[in-house]
């Protein structure tokens, strides 16, 4: 869905420039030249981002910034200001303005600050949508209350406070200060600094340090504590755990793992979240990518993570049956439906009852199959064969691919409306050549798991293997780092893998490469022409055969003249 900004201008020039460069990028984006219409905008249309000059004709931008928290919406407010003001810039940040930018704008400048306020309010926008199903889940579980007198005795204490502060209603009657001993005190401060000022003190995000729960983090509260006729008694302490939602906040940000899949990149951290939104859903995945990227990890991320966990996970492999064997495996068959057929079958739709069915290499099956399984996705029943009784299914649907089905589909060789059922939601995996900053972690996974399946203490790989690695172009993607691995641990026989456990492959690639160094020492222009060569002219492949950047193999592509040839 197409990000919506809002460009507050009275200047024509300006919001015609901003709006260009914006709907350039794909960006749904609407003009207002004076306040007013900003208003009448900003109360008909949920914006995403909201850019406004600060001077504006009978208002300020500021005005607008305000009228924007006033209505507590969620988009960030750039200002755009032609005379640059300190004061009038701290006021802005400190009123909640994003940031600030400087005219002339600059292309550049406007589209980064563009991508990362808007990345702030997916930010935003994810925290509350947490923050409000955890509400949701927990509104029967109270925060920890806590109640003193002017004296800082324990008047009452509730349940939660028990499993949060380890106190319990033996405290009551006893002195506050003589129970945090297990954390940094600052409840003990908020609650001596309420009684000294009747006035409440909040603290955000505190790391309690507690010995019993030392990652904990509360948002502390504590409020005046009044009796009949506003008498002022003592104080209330209140505490409500926010850890979850920072571990929340954390995994976004960098999340190493789920489930079985690795990885810690930006594409890994997209598809993380896929699988979180996609897994308590029933709807129909279509899961992408080349051969040996997980795709079969990722559907079982989706049950396993879902609430259909507890029932039955069903693989099938569709490439590896045909036509009238995977009619059969799929949907069951009735005694005496076929030569063979001497007992009924059940097929696996009905053994993924109430569960979910994942058919590997989908776009390989047969026109009359593609039919078959339209209808079952259609109407949710099938018939065995040999049987005309329709049998009813509780079953989710993912299916995977390493075929492009849109090419497929102009060929005539894949229903387009069977590819639709599938495609409700598709979950593209990257390949591991552009993944390459996971590849430690994969190393360090497969070293633990080869370790413990062969009973083997190899700690590492060395430094020339872990080059090799990072520069390996990696056909075969993370199924074939682990197959390499595997071959490295059955001619280890040391605490270190290096280049000699490694398979043929990659010690070709590895001479090809010390080959081409070696021709640079006596003609480097020849040595970039003969990788280009073996590379068909891709200069990203030369470059990493070559051991450099792709910005010295264009620079020197440049200097020495070499004339490109098309692939």
């Amino acid at each position: 869905m197409k990000a919506k900004i809002l460009i507050i201008d009275d200047e024509e020039n300006i919001r015609f420039t901003f709006e260009s460069f914006l709907s350039d990028e794909g960006y749904d984006v609407k003009t207002a030249s004076n306040y007013h219409e900003a208003i009448n905008s900003i109360g008909t249309s949920d914006f995403d981002l909201i850019f406004a000059d600060i001077i504006l004709e009978g208002k300020t931008g500021i005005d607008i910034l305000k009228k924007v928290k006033e209505k507590k919406l969620a988009c960030p407010v750039v200002m755009i200001t032609g005379a640059p003001n300190i004061e009038t810039s701290l006021d802005a940040l400190r009123l909640g303005a994003f940031d600030y930018i400087l005219k002339p704008v600059r292309q550049e400048t406007l589209l980064h600050v563009t991508e990362k306020a808007l990345q702030h309010k997916v930010l935003v926008d994810e925290k509350e949508r947490y923050r409000s199903n955890l509400e949701a889940i927990f509104s029967s579980v109270k925060d920890a209350i806590v109640t003193v007198d002017k004296e800082l005795i324990v008047l009452e204490v509730n349940e939660a406070t028990k499993g949060m502060c380890n106190l319990s209603r033996n405290a009551i009657g006893k002195p506050f200060a003589s129970f945090p001993k297990y954390c940094n005190e600052e409840c003990l401060h908020a609650l001596e600094k309420t009684i000294q000022t009747k006035q409440p003190v909040e603290i955000y995000r505190l790391e309690c340090k507690h010995e019993l729960r030392p990652h904990q983090v509360v948002n502390v509260t504590t409020y005046p504590l009044l009796y009949n006729k506003s008498i002022f008694a003592g104080a209330v302490l209140v505490i409500r755990d926010e850890t979850h939602l920072v571990d929340l906040e954390r995994d976004m940000k960098e999340r190493q793992q789920l489930h079985n899949i690795v990885g810690k990149s930006d594409k890994m951290q997209t598809i993380y979240s896929l699988i979180e939104n996609l897994s308590d859903v029933q709807t129909t995945v279509l899961i992408t990518g080349e051969s040996g990227t997980g795709k079969e990890l990722v559907a079982e991320a989706l049950h396993y993570k879902g609430g259909r966990d507890k029932k039955p996970f069903v693989r099938v492999n569709c490439s590896a049956l045909s036509e009238n064997l995977l009619e059969s495996e799929l949907f069951g068959h009735v005694k005496g439906a076929f030569t063979g057929a001497v007992s009924n079958r059940v097929g696996r739709f009905e053994k993924a009852n109430g569960g979910t069915i994942f058919l590997d290499e989908i776009g390989d099956i047969t026109p009359r199959t593609q039919l078959q399984l339209l209808r079952v996705l259609q109407e949710r029943e099938f018939e065995k064969v040999g049987d005309s009784t329709p049998i009813k299914v509780d079953v989710r649907v993912i299916a995977a691919t390493n075929q492009n089905l849109k090419e497929k589909i102009e060929r005539g060789e894949f229903r387009k409306d069977l590819y639709y059922r599938l495609k409700v939601v598709e979950i593209t995996l990257p390949p591991l050549r552009d993944r390459r900053e996971d590849i430690p972690l994969l190393v360090n996974f497969f070293l633990n798991k080869f370790n413990k399946k062969l009973n083997k203490e190899i700690t590492g790989i060395s430094s020339d293997v872990q080059k090799i690695f990072m520069e390996y172009q990696w056909p075969g993607n993370v199924r074939e780092l682990e197959h390499i691995i595997e071959h490295a641990f059955v001619l280890c026989h040391q605490d270190t893998i290096t280049v000699n456990h490694l398979p043929p492959d990659l010690k070709e690639f590895l001479g090809q490469k010390i080959s081409f160094l070696g021709d640079m020492k006596v003609d480097e222009p020849k040595a970039i022409l003969q990788a280009l060569k073996k590379t068909s002219w891709n200069k990203v492949m030369a470059a990493h055969l070559l051991g450099m950047s792709r910005r010295t193999i264009y620079r020197k592509i440049h200097n020495y003249k070499i004339k490109m040839r098309d692939s």
